[in-house]
This record gives structure tokens, C-alpha cells and sequence, in this order.
């Protein structure tokens, strides 16, 4: 009962992240050994940063029809008309695009959207520049998702690495089937 208690006062983190916490705490670790004090406890502050960033908590999606949610935790950057960029495979009529810039605290972790299907997923290579620039979304490292609503409509998502979160990692594959807030990448 104690532990169940003390477990759920913790947000869990993805497993994506552990790799990487490990790597942390290995160095400050040896930070302690090596270096005097200051230096360790640094470390333990990066280390307890990077358990932070990985964090994964469950999250209640609203649900109703018509409803877009979210892909991202973050604050709106932007809300603009523009022609979709090609790798989402979308006509080249004008839509809305909502970009959602996510600082190194929020968390990382993206969810669709809408119900339905992925219609298209492409990767595509760049730099790594910050992302919440307007060049980042030409520039830099990206992953475009496109989803197929049961309606016809088609919404596209695209995750875009930055300076500090360097990495787009896809859970999902051409053809998968994604529930409103299920996680994505």
C-alpha cells in the first residue's frame, strides 16, 4: 500500500528515456568519484533534468466529434494559412497550420490529433537549428504524419527536431490505426 502510494506521486518516463538517464547518472557518478562535491551534484540535478524530460503521464483526452486535440505539449507559436509542405502528400490548396513550439520542460511526448488512419509518414533529414524559428520547419530534422479521418478529410502532423531534442522517434507505421491522443512519436 505504502509503495502503490509513493508510485503514483512519480510521472512515469517513457521508455525511450531510461538510455539516457542511465548515461546521467553513470556520469555524475563519476563526477562524485573524480571531481570535488559541487561537480556531483550537478550532475544529480542534470540527472534528475533528463528523468524530467522523459516523463510520460497519462493524459484524458477529451472526446467528441469534430474535436482536434493537441499533439503536443507547448504553447501555440503560430496560427497561419500556408501550402503544405510536400512530404505530407496533401493537395496544394491553402490550410490552416497551428504550429505548437515545446520548450526542454514540456513534455515530449506527441499524441494524435484525430481518430484514423496514417495515410502517409515521412521522414525527412536536416539540421537541427531551434525549432522555434520559421526556418526549423524547412530546415531542420522532421517527421510528417498524415491521417485519414473516417469523414475523408485528411489532417497532417509534423514533428520537428530541435536544438536540444535532437531525436524523432515513430511508434507507429503506414496503415496503423490511432485513436485521438494516442501516442505517435
Amino acid at each position: 500500500m505504502l509503495l502503490k502510494s509513493i508510485q503514483s506521486a512519480f510521472v512515469p518516463v517513457h521508455p525511450e528515456g531510461y538510455r539516457f538517464i542511465a548515461i546521467f547518472a553513470a556520469v555524475t557518478l563519476l563526477l562524485f568519484w573524480l571531481l570535488p562535491d559541487l561537480f556531483g551534484w550537478i550532475g544529480v540535478v542534470l540527472t534528475l533534468w533528463c528523468a524530467y524530460f522523459f516523463r510520460d503521464p497519462e493524459r484524458t483526452t477529451p472526446l467528441r466529434d469534430g474535436l482536434i486535440i493537441s499533439p503536443a505539449d507547448g504553447r501555440i507559436s503560430s496560427v497561419e494559412t500556408v501550402t503544405s509542405p510536400p512530404e505530407l502528400d496533401l493537395d496544394a490548396e491553402e490550410r490552416i497550420r497551428i504550429s505548437v513550439f515545446m520548450n526542454v520542460f514540456d513534455v515530449h511526448v506527441n499524441r494524435s490529433p484525430v481518430d484514423g488512419s496514417i495515410a502517409a509518414l515521412n521522414y525527412v533529414p536536416g539540421k537541427f537549428i531551434n525549432a522555434e524559428l520559421d526556418k526549423a520547419s524547412e530546415d531542420n530534422e522532421r517527421q510528417a504524419l498524415t491521417i485519414a479521418m473516417a469523414n475523408g478529410q485528411k489532417l497532417g502532423v509534423v514533428q520537428i527536431a530541435g536544438l536540444v531534442a535532437r531525436r524523432i522517434v515513430k511508434f507507429v507505421k503506414t496503415g496503423d490505426q490511432l485513436l485521438a491522443g494516442q501516442r505517435f512519436g
